[in-house]
């Protein structure tokens, strides 16, 4: 098969499409003729060399896709040769084929379009796993989300609409906040211009935060009492001073937690829940990815270059 390999840490240009061996499923996976793949930031990490995979997966980049079941190892349940799915990857996406453990692939959305199904897995997995699972956002609770316009954003916003909470949002611009309020956000801060914990002060349950240290007081300036801040990024920096008095006095919660390298039973149980919960909503219409561009996978140094200049909003697909 094909696939796109990392020649050596860099930039877009170390990004090279070429022959490599085919992937065979051992035991407990299924391996995936992939129709379309996703570009996330940790792709971009990786190609710097500063993001490396798993032990023992793949070192080819991709964190999500879909395509049609080509071979099912032993121990399978439930999945089978010809099936239409998506999965949620530690690494291989993008290529022709891939090979992922079965606790991690989950059926297309009915009515969605195969290759837009490639959109959803790791973002999906992400808010539900976060907002969810850890956080608990409640139906009338506020969800504050940082960097709404993202795939991650744009999923938030839906989901969070959908189970009938508050969303507000930081974006960069104009445009991105009003395709923001498209989506449901009921309140939008550019971050350029205005202080989001000026303006949200104490009124978020729950956090969603990409940035990290640059964001964390301002964070825990706008949590409200009882609030939960949930780290998944760390764009703005690894390392920040936390008020603990502050969080006391609100009885607040932080969390930091991360996808890819959690154990595969772990992803199991979060896919399974995405499937129970996310996808009659995608179904129904209520939630729908939102693919910003469609890009040939061999030319997917030129997603990444657009995911690098920001521009974009939702996810940039990489299409076979």
């Amino acid at each position: 098969m094909r696939a796109m390999v990392i020649s050596e840490p860099g930039g877009p240009e170390v990004l090279d499409w070429r022959e490599v061996p085919d992937p065979r499923p051992a035991p407990g996976e299924v391996v995936v003729d992939v129709v379309a793949s996703a570009v996330n930031r940790a792709d971009l990490l990786q190609r710097r060399g500063l993001y490396p995979p798993p032990p023992g997966t793949s070192e080819i980049p991709g964190l999500e896709c879909s395509g049609v079941v080509a071979e099912v190892g032993g121990n399978v349940p439930g999945v089978a040769p010809g099936d239409r799915v998506c999965a949620l990857l530690a690494g291989g996406g993008y290529a022709e084929r891939v090979a992922v453990p079965w606790q991690q692939v989950m059926p297309v959305p009915e009515g969605l379009p195969l290759d837009e199904a490639a959109a959803l897995p790791e973002v999906a997995c992400t808010v539900w796993s976060n907002v969810f699972m850890t956080a608990r956002l409640r139906k009338g609770e506020t969800l504050l989300v940082h960097g709404g316009a993202s795939g991650i954003g744009t999923m938030a916003i839906q989901l969070a609409k959908a189970y009938g909470s508050r969303v507000l949002v930081t974006a960069g611009s104009a445009e991105k906040i009003e395709r923001c309020r498209a989506l449901g956000a009921d309140e939008a801060v550019n971050y350029h211009e205005e202080d989001f914990a000026e303006r949200f002060e104490g009124r978020a349950d729950v956090i969603l935060d990409i940035i990290g240290a640059k964001y964390l007081a301002g964070n825990i300036r706008a949590l409200a009492t009882g609030g939960r801040l949930v780290v998944i990024g760390m764009q703005g920096g690894a390392r920040g001073e936390l008020d603990l008095g502050a969080l006391l006095a609100k009885r607040a919660a932080i969390h930091a937690t991360g996808l890819r390298h959690r154990p595969v039973d772990d992803k199991g149980v979060i896919c399974r829940g995405v499937v129970e919960s996310v996808w009659p909503l995608v179904t129904a219409g209520a939630v729908r990815p939102v693919v910003h561009e469609r890009i040939p996978l061999d030319q997917a140094a030129r997603a990444h270059r657009a995911l690098e200049e920001g521009a974009h909003v939702g996810k940039l697909l990489l299409v076979r």
